[in-house]
């Protein structure tokens, strides 16, 4: 499986961007797909995914109302609206996708896409 992570860019505190990932070769709608971010000097953190065939998502509680996972599965293709933007949502943000059931753990997410960076300015 290859991820394609793109829509990074450079937003002022309050505004909005919306990640796109598209994936290639044997992939399954049955995998899950999500996001993971890392700011600089800190460790990868899961961010939101969204689960298999029935749509189910889950998010880190710091995005919370803020971010929006969506799946088209007709391509394989997933996004993050991410609005209110702020300075601490500043990361290179990474697709993923896995072939377990749900959300497992970071360690378990075997495909990944290059990262696309947001910064946040306040």
């Amino acid at each position: 499986v290859q991820l394609q992570a793109s829509g990074g860019g450079l937003v002022q505190a309050g505004g909005s961007l919306r990640l796109s990932c598209a994936a290639a070769g044997r992939f399954l709608s049955s995998y899950s797909m999500g996001w993971f971010r890392q700011a600089p000097g800190k460790e990868r953190e899961f961010v939101a995914a969204v689960c298999c065939n029935g749509g189910s998502t889950k998010y880190i509680e710091s995005v919370l109302g803020r971010f929006t996972i969506s799946r088209v599965y007709a391509n394989n293709t997933m996004f993050l609206q991410m609005t209110t933007l702020k300075p601490e949502d500043t990361a290179v943000y990474y697709c993923a996708a896995t072939n377990r059931w749900g959300f497992p753990t970071m360690n378990l997410w075997n495909s990944w896409g290059q990262g696309t960076l947001v910064t946040v300015s306040s």
